[in-house]
């Protein structure tokens, strides 16, 4: 395993201390464990989904916890999985309960869930307020700001 130390740029940056915990915190919980395998897969712009194999969960076995900048799954297997007088020769079908974080960016909210196929979909959605986005300002005018539209400033480009 790889370990980054960020040492030297947390010495000549302020405010980054949650990039550099949040990169510390990645690389030590990917060295653990791999399970349930995930996909994360960005849909547009402001959209992405995290895909989680999670076969033999049912929904009720799911739990999604969203958090300021935190989204927490965690799946619980009943213990009485096996059939009364049935006995297992080889068991390759993980039983065992997970629970898996993702930080999240600022203003980015789950959008949906599903379970289908053995795959837990979630659906994220970055919405960016209104304060928060590019504003155009004219020299000399009154002090209205108006909101920068992206894909006419990327055309007028």
């Amino acid at each position: 395993m790889t370990r980054f130390d960020f040492t030297p740029y947390r010495r000549s940056t302020v405010g980054f201390d949650r990039l550099f915990d949040v990169l510390e915190n990645a690389a030590r919980a990917n060295a653990s464990d791999n399970y349930p395998p995930f996909n994360i897969e960005r849909r547009g712009d402001d959209a992405y989904r995290i895909t989680l194999a999670v076969a033999g969960f049912k929904a009720s076995d799911i739990d999604i916890t969203a958090q300021q900048n935190l989204l927490v799954v965690q799946g619980r297997k009943p213990d009485d999985t096996a059939q009364p007088g049935s006995e297992f020769l080889h068991v390759g079908i993980a039983q065992r309960g997970f629970e898996r974080r993702f930080e999240l960016a600022d203003f980015v909210r789950v959008e949906n869930a599903s379970l289908e196929d053995g795959l837990l979909l979630i659906d994220l959605l970055r919405e960016v307020p209104d304060a928060m986005k590019p504003r155009k300002v004219a020299i000399g005018a009154p002090a209205t700001l108006s909101v920068v539209d992206a894909d006419a400033s990327s055309k007028a480009a």
